[in-house]
């Protein structure tokens, strides 16, 4: 059967494309009889709107791209249910696509969702995490257009548009705080989000709370790794270094395979070696030991950028005022680290 179309419909009437657009949308320059007779033929052959011609017509898509680096990270996983429910409570349906930590790809994502597909745009960007300044024209054709942007965990600082950003200083602070109020003497970094803005920020938040300690900070126990790492290779070169009694781990999936490692080296979680991982995540929750972690709000960050989003979509400034929220991290403490000294020794 024959899809129905606008044109269709038009030529049946003996009238234009735009009239029955206009009479399908209830304009008030089309007269009661004619939007009548349209719109009883248009459901009678079940016509189905053309989403790409009906935006076209209103120049409102009613719809947000969402751009992350990593589809199977959990945190990204909470910023999407955040996201997903502001925009559906507002009215707006949401296109995610996942760069795959590729700066090529995010070129080519922002390219598509900057051709009318959206209305404005949500991204965590890959070159945030790159720490890359002088390649940023594929932000700028989409801010030219004037369709509305915010970032958010990874983001750049010199784009001028709304953030919402994790005190990932103070993350890292917090977590070394707590291996050291747990006894904790020698604690590692393991971090795999490369040369990373974020990352540095734990790093300095970590030597930060060893300095306060009076413990100098040794940047052989930061171990940086990618995916295609051996990791088993990794931990036991970093274990023969020194006598380990912490580790920090920065994303959730490599602290669940690290902590596996480990404990199948002999090792026992937390008396010999305590863990804190980054994402409050369910395999957190759930791997044995349960997992101390940090959370940074992942959901909220969604919320927050959502509202943020349709807000400026819908205030239609072109001049405004750009916000950057910074969203506090919490600590959840669980079995892979002992108690801190005040409470007594595990």
């Amino acid at each position: 059967m024959t899809k129905l179309t606008v044109k269709a419909i038009a030529s049946h009437f003996n009238v234009s494309v735009s009239t029955v657009s206009k009479a399908i949308h209830d304009s008030h320059e089309i007269s009661d009889e004619l939007k009548r007779n349209i719109r009883e033929y248009a459901k009678l052959n079940n016509y189905k709107p053309n989403r790409v011609a009906l935006n076209l017509f209103n120049r409102n898509t009613k719809t947000i791209g969402v751009v992350i680096p990593n589809i199977l990270n959990y945190f990204f996983v909470q910023v999407l249910y955040g996201i997903e429910k502001i925009a559906d409570q507002r009215g707006y349906s949401i296109i995610i696509c996942s760069t795959n930590e590729s700066i090529e790809k995010e070129i080519k994502v922002l390219d598509f969702l900057s051709s009318g597909t959206v209305d404005g745009v949500i991204i965590s960007t890959v070159l945030g995490e790159t720490g890359l300044t002088n390649s940023n024209e594929h932000f700028s054709a989409l801010l030219d257009r004037q369709i509305p942007m915010v970032m958010f965990d990874r983001v750049i600082e010199f784009i001028k548009c709304d953030k919402v950003m994790v005190d990932d200083f103070e993350a890292g602070y917090l977590a070394t705080k707590y291996f050291l109020d747990t006894g904790c003497k020698i604690v590692a970094i393991i971090n795999p989000l490369g040369n990373s803005y974020i990352g540095r920020l734990r790093i300095e938040g970590y030597k930060k709370a060893l300095c306060e300690n009076g413990i100098g900070p040794n940047d052989k126990l930061i171990v940086t790794i990618n995916y295609q790492d051996d990791l088993e290779l990794t931990i036991h070169s970093l274990l023969d270094f020194d006598k380990i009694d912490g580790i920090l781990i920065f994303d959730e999936l490599t602290l669940v395979k690290i902590m596996d490692i480990v404990q199948s080296k002999g090792y026992q979680i937390p008396k010999d070696i305590s863990f804190i991982g980054f994402t409050n995540g369910e395999l957190s929750k759930y791997v044995t030991p349960s997992a101390t972690t940090i959370s940074q709000h992942g959901k909220f960050i969604g919320e927050s950028s959502a509202d943020k989003l349709i807000d400026r979509i819908e205030e239609e400034c072109d001049t405004c005022n750009f916000e950057t929220r910074i969203i506090k991290t919490s600590l959840i403490a669980r079995e892979s680290t002992l108690k801190p000294k005040e409470y007594g020794k595990a």
